[in-house]
């Protein structure tokens, strides 16, 4: 599976769209019991989506439909759908950074009266705190990911380094292990959800509620400390361009198939990326195609460490699910809710490598080394701030526009200073 978190332009205007749907309205009741689920990209497996149709139909005796969006524009249409009774679906998918946006515009339906039920407090608290509005729960998890190291055993083993126990001992590793051709550290310029971690280790953040309002925080004294360390490192360790954002690390550190070496040492991704990493050949089913295989031998994990030891908070990749305040279906969108945070269904997505909303079936991911790795940067991941405006700041390009200037050798302090009025134009819907 490969998670991309993309925003649009559009979010810049959602709030506004959405601001027809008020969260004190109280939800059309009555339609059948056919509804509509939204999910975004190929994240949730088959055999998830026949799940949750099967127990449904059990259910209610309705049917499921599904319909998957891309992430690259399931913004846009959220943004369009949500508030048209005749046409919103009636549960959706939300990528966690969008998820204040809609909360505060008041597109989902209150669900405080069934949390206890779905989960209550073992839900990922992190995930329900960007879903809430004023004590009240909207937008629930639904299955969180977390980033962490994959780096190459034989070339770190070759250059004589082993694996570092503070941010310090990975940054000069990463810079050692540069050459002309390959990546010590594979990261874009303009890569800031991955960026973040260095702002984040130095206990930077990117923006604080002060008062009733939200304001970014680039220039804070320890997010310039984070976004100094991430520059050096940006020039030191990696070959990647300046312009690039979100991207693919994952062919970076498997073999060039005409090189025959790597063209990174290090990557950070998210946890799933697993599945795309390993020796190359061709697809058994489709000789054109090829297949990564897992090799312990050459390729391993670690967890990004912290200033000083420990864990580096990381940004957490994930979901959150909600029924439409403008559903004509509430009572059988509820219905769907309860399968999803039934005990069969977070195993499933455990089992499937999905970290479960639920943390009491944390364990369904299992023991291995990806599992490892997953739970223990998740439980020191961090979210974007939960201000009604992100999703606009996240669409207006701004962070891509100023991560990609720090790491082009920027002045930091007069950059963040003109970042930070931007954002503040924005971030609060």
């Amino acid at each position: 599976m490969k998670r991309r978190i993309v925003a649009v332009a559009a979010a810049t205007a959602a709030a506004l769209i959405l601001a027809g749907c008020s969260s004190n309205d109280a939800p059309a009741e009555g339609g059948g019991d056919d509804i509509t689920l939204w999910l975004n990209g190929g994240d949730t497996p088959d055999e998830l989506r026949d799940y949750l149709k099967t127990e449904f139909a059990d259910a209610t005796g309705g049917t499921l439909t599904i319909e998957e969006q891309s992430w690259t524009d399931a913004l846009a249409k959220l943004t369009t759908a949500l508030p048209d009774a005749e046409n919103t679906p009636d549960v959706v998918e939300i990528g966690n950074t969008w998820a204040p946006t809609f909360t505060n515009a008041g597109a989902f339906t209150d669900l405080s009266d069934m949390y206890d039920e779905l989960g209550g407090d073992k839900l990922l608290p992190s995930f329900v705190e960007v879903g809430s509005v004023d004590g009240a729960e909207y937008a629930l998890p639904y299955y969180f990911g977390s980033r962490y190291m994959f780096y190459r055993k034989d070339v770190w083993e070759k250059a004589g380094i082993t694996v570092p126990t503070t941010l310090a001992e990975f940054n000069d590793a990463a810079a050692k292990l540069k050459t002309d051709s390959q990546s010590g550290f594979y990261i874009g310029g303009e890569d800031w959800r991955n960026g973040l971690s260095w702002v984040f280790a130095n206990g930077g953040e990117l923006a604080e509620k002060d008062g009733d309002s939200w304001k970014s925080t680039l220039s804070e004294e320890n997010t310039i400390e984070g976004l100094t360390q991430l520059q050096t490192l940006f020039a030191e360790a990696s070959l990647a361009p300046v312009t690039e954002a979100d991207s693919t690390p994952w062919v970076n550190i498997n073999n060039n198939e005409t090189t025959g070496a790597p063209e990174a040492a290090t990557i950070i991704a998210p946890g799933w990326a697993h599945w795309s990493i390993g020796d190359l050949a061709p697809d058994p089913e489709d000789p054109t195609k090829t297949v990564a295989t897992w090799n312990d031998a050459v390729f391993g994990t670690f967890v990004l460490p912290g200033i000083d030891g420990g864990v580096a908070p990381v940004f957490a990749g994930g979901s959150n699910i909600a029924i439409s305040a403008a559903s004509k279906n509430q009572d059988a969108s509820k219905e769907l809710m309860k399968i999803i945070f039934s005990e069969e269904y977070q195993n499933l997505l455990g089992e499937n490598g999905l970290g479960p909303a639920n943390l009491d079936y944390a364990s369904s991911l299992g023991d291995d080394q990806f599992a490892t790795a997953l739970i223990e940067s998740a439980a020191e991941s961090k979210l974007t701030p939960a201000a009604p405006g992100w999703a606009a700041v996240e669409g207006s390009g701004l962070l891509e526009e100023f991560f990609g200037k720090v790491n082009g050798g920027g002045d930091i302090p007069a950059l963040a200073k003109e970042y930070d009025a931007k954002i503040d134009d924005l971030i609060n819907g």
